[in-house]
């Protein structure tokens, strides 16, 4: 049995404790099952267990003992284990192996030493896999701190609120990361690099190239510079919301755009987040605690996706076309469907009386019409 089904090998669990029933079965399969022993077995000893290994965990090892001496019945459990099992193994120590190498093979060993080396090895494991699972939970505790940051942002659009401010703010966190990226500390207005200064910022908000002439320096800082990018932007995106006939439009765009920018970054940014998850074990080598730097990474990474919102949200919004629509008028009468254009729409009428087909041919040959001019393929 294999604990793949469940209701019934908890009915053949609930047997084992027959006269001569055998049952072999994971230790995972029946559990919880009540086994009660049959006539006669009291009297034989009561229930046997045989354990063919050892379990990485003594709660499953007590587990499995458990099944034996219920409610005051008699029994026994006994536990095999190989040097070889990945248990001794992995967390054994090599001089076990080296002690007990010289006894015949196939030989039973039964040692205090031995048992207490197995319960070593397995309150290691233990001790291990409660780290594991600390170290998970401080890890989503991270993830969750910044799901909350970003469902928050995410609802606000989603209730309709009007988000221009929130825009603005965006813009001008853009401009004074990259005013500062291309001139940094530098408070020298002659050795700005202008330069980079425009192809950072001019790709992401078109405004006009940021020129500072000689007579223009004496004065001049970065702080003032940065008001002056800040204008420019501020001027350029309320030309933007006139190309709008409804306020209403171009708040509903901030709002698409807003969205679907937060969700492909937030998208992208969780699958980073899972490979950091798999990679930062290798920082407990280096002596470095894996949750606190779990947590740097991730802070910084977050920023990060931040940063790319704002500047995505922005440069689609700056490049924001509107579509102009075509009079009505004018397409219909491009396309001849206006009713009030007789001219256009009124049908042919006849100058004749239509010629019946037995009525005479107006050719004057004497024949009937459909004899003659009327005939089908007569041109």
């Amino acid at each position: 049995m294999n604990a793949k089904f469940h209701e019934l090998e908890a009915e053949i669990v609930a047997d084992a404790g027959q006269p001569k029933a055998v049952t072999i079965a994971t230790n995972m399969a029946g559990r919880g099952t009540d086994i009660k022993l049959g006539e006669g077995v009291t009297e034989l000893g009561g229930l046997k267990i045989i354990g063919t290994e050892r379990h990485e965990s003594r709660r499953i090892d007590n587990q499995l003992r458990g099944r034996a001496g219920r409610q005051g019945d008699p029994g026994e459990s006994r536990f095999y284990i190989s040097l070889e099992d990945d248990l001794m193994r992995l967390f054994g120590s090599d001089r076990y192996k080296k002690i007990f190498d010289t006894l015949p093979d196939g030989e039973q060993i039964e040692h205090k030493m031995l048992s207490n080396a197995i319960e070593g090895a397995q309150k290691k494991i233990e001790g291990n896999n409660f780290g594991i699972r600390k170290n998970l939970l401080e890890f989503d505790r991270v993830n969750n701190e910044q799901r909350e940051r970003i469902y928050e942002e995410r609802r606000r659009v989603l209730d309709g609120e009007n988000m221009r401010d929130t825009i603005f703010s965006m813009m001008n966190d853009v401009i004074e990361r990259y005013v500062n990226a291309a001139i940094g500390d530098d408070q020298r207005p002659e050795d700005w690099d202008l330069r980079e200064l425009n192809n950072l910022i001019i790709p992401i908000i078109p405004i006009k190239k940021v020129k500072i002439k000689d007579n223009e320096l004496d004065g001049m800082t970065k702080d003032s510079l940065m008001q002056l990018v800040k204008e420019r932007a501020v001027k350029f995106y309320e030309e933007k919301e006139t190309e709008f006939q409804d306020e209403d439009q171009i708040r509903e765009a901030e709002r698409v755009i807003l969205l679907k920018v937060t969700d492909m970054n937030w998208m992208n940014h969780i699958d980073d987040m899972d490979k950091l998850r798999e990679g930062i074990g290798l920082q407990a080598y280096g002596q470095r605690n894996p949750v606190d730097e779990y947590h740097l990474i991730g802070l910084d990474m977050f920023n990060n996706m931040i940063d790319n919102i704002y500047e995505d949200t922005i440069k689609a919004l700056m490049h924001l076309q509107v579509e102009q629509k075509v009079e009505r008028e004018e397409v219909a009468k491009a396309s001849g469907t206006n009713k009030d254009d007789t001219a256009v729409n009124t049908p042919k009428k006849r100058a004749g009386k239509k010629v019946q087909p037995n009525d005479p041919c107006p050719c004057g040959s004497g024949k009937k019409y459909k004899h003659c001019c009327g005939r089908p393929g007569t041109v």
